[in-house]
């Protein structure tokens, strides 16, 4: 039987706002129908098992929060050095923080990741796929930074997001300087 591509999409997106409202723990093939408002075994119908549905909602994940062809365009387009790369790390922090239940959702899957080496492997997979793709793009606008320094910033967008999507710890600063301090001590 044909899978219907946007209701694959539309499970997939339930199965994100669960995981994001109810952690790992309440992602199951149940709830994922009742979230999508579809017949009880839909979900299974389109991710056999809860492997299948995670490596789903990674490929979800990926999808919503890539950046537009009009982003990667105007960063084409301007001037490499710390500016233009603070610009693309402030749009990485926007798209993940506009898509708040993604980004908590990816969290969860994050934690899961430390309990399941099946999970480990779908997100340590996609992880370096992104990785990859952050460096090349750095390399082919020009911008400064090697492979260390884009994981350095991963893991300091890692820590800010989870700040600011939970108790932040000094919501008087704005995103944009925490940002602008972190290229700053990072691209000297």
């Amino acid at each position: 039987m044909a899978k219907n591509e946007t209701r694959r999409r539309a499970i997939a997106d339930a199965g994100l706002a669960v995981l994001a409202r109810e952690g790992s723990r309440g992602l199951t093939h149940r709830a994922v129908d009742e979230a999508a408002g579809v017949p009880t075994g839909t979900t299974s119908n389109y991710f056999r098992s809860r492997d299948a549905l995670v490596a789903g909602l990674v490929d979800r994940i990926g999808e919503r929060l890539a950046p537009t062809p009009d982003d990667l365009e105007r960063r084409a387009q301007g001037d490499p050095g710390p500016g233009l790369f603070a610009d693309y790390v402030r749009d990485i922090v926007r798209r993940l923080t506009d898509d708040r239940e993604v980004t908590i959702a990816l969290f969860e899957l994050r934690l899961e990741s430390s309990r399941r080496p099946e999970v480990a492997a779908v997100l340590g997979a996609w992880q370096r796929a992104g990785l990859d793709a952050d460096v090349a793009f750095n390399a082919e606008a020009g911008l400064p930074g090697g492979r260390r320094e884009i994981a350095l910033f991963h893991y300091a967008i890692d820590g800010l997001l989870l700040d600011r999507l939970t108790t932040p710890i000094d919501p008087a600063t704005s995103t944009d300087a925490v940002i602008d301090d972190l290229v700053a001590g990072l691209l000297r």
